[in-house]
């Protein structure tokens, strides 16, 4: 903490092969990281980092082709993410870390606990699988995801026409305004990256099944939106009865940023997650 009370905070850029790697670190205390989704960048922390600062020594990146890091001819990709990471921890000499990722972060914090699981204390994902397949997560085989994803892509379709970004939903959006362009702001700042062609590569990626994770012993947070139109919320507590030491939690009004939508309850639970990890 600085004289006036407030956590220190600093900017740095990280050279890496394809450029450099955009990152903030604010506050002291364990090391505690966040990786955006598609729709964000390092800004899409700003309820978290002023949460947990006073605590922990957090960081939060731009993924690679994500300004305010390097644009990267022809996009990303995610199998680099992990690396990155790697990198950054490496570079800020972290002896261990906790891991948030929301969404698209779910690529790069899971792929790196599953590379380093001695150095991670814990590991939250937020609307997210990571590289897991998320239909062969069903139990069902796959029927539940297909009926869900039915119904969300017509919701999609819906609040598309709307003007209302899916990475928030309808609820999100009438409830509060403000958030919501907010939310839409941060994603235009990628500019013209193609997150369609980013999204295939993301499904690409997304292979691994829970029996791969049998002896997975990070301990694993799974959050959820029960009105999220991205990612099935039912796999949540699916997943995390496979992994472990995995457990879930559902907050029943957010869509797919729980993180952005409904802070205070999202901070909540990962704080106490984290005091049970020590």
């Amino acid at each position: 903490m600085t004289s006036h009370g407030m956590p220190k905070r600093s900017i740095g850029r990280l050279q890496r092969p394809f450029g450099d790697l955009h990152y903030e670190v604010s506050g002291s205390g364990p090391a505690l990281l966040f990786a955006h989704g598609l729709g964000g960048n390092h800004l899409s922390w700003w309820q978290q980092l002023a949460h947990f600062a006073p605590r922990y020594t957090c960081v939060a990146f731009a993924h690679r082709g994500f300004a305010p890091s390097t644009a990267i001819a022809g996009g990303p990709d995610p199998a680099d993410y992990a690396g990155d990471l790697a990198a950054l921890i490496d570079h800020l000499k972290f002896s261990d870390v906790r891991l948030v990722g929301q969404s698209m972060g779910g690529w790069t914090m899971l792929e790196y606990a599953i590379a380093q699981p001695a150095r991670v204390k814990a590991l939250v994902l937020s609307s997210t699988s990571g590289t897991l397949d998320r239909r062969g997560c069903d139990p069902s085989g796959g029927k539940q995801y297909d009926a869900w994803e039915k119904d969300a892509d017509a919701k999609v379709k819906d609040g598309s026409a709307r003007g209302i970004h899916p990475a928030m939903g309808v609820r999100a959006a009438e409830r509060s305004p403000a958030l919501h362009l907010l939310y839409r702001s941060i994603d235009d700042m990628a500019g013209p990256l193609d997150k369609e062609k980013l999204r295939a590569g993301l499904r690409r990626t997304a292979r691994r099944s829970t029996a791969e994770l049998k002896s997975f012993d990070v301990p694993t947070l799974l959050i959820a939106g029960g009105q999220d139109v991205v990612f099935p919320p039912f796999l949540a507590s699916a997943i995390a009865t496979t992994l472990p030491c995995g457990e879930a939690a559902l907050m029943t009004d957010a869509g797919h940023s729980p993180y952005f939508e409904e802070a205070a309850t999202f901070n909540e639970l990962v704080e106490a997650f984290l005091a049970r990890q020590r």
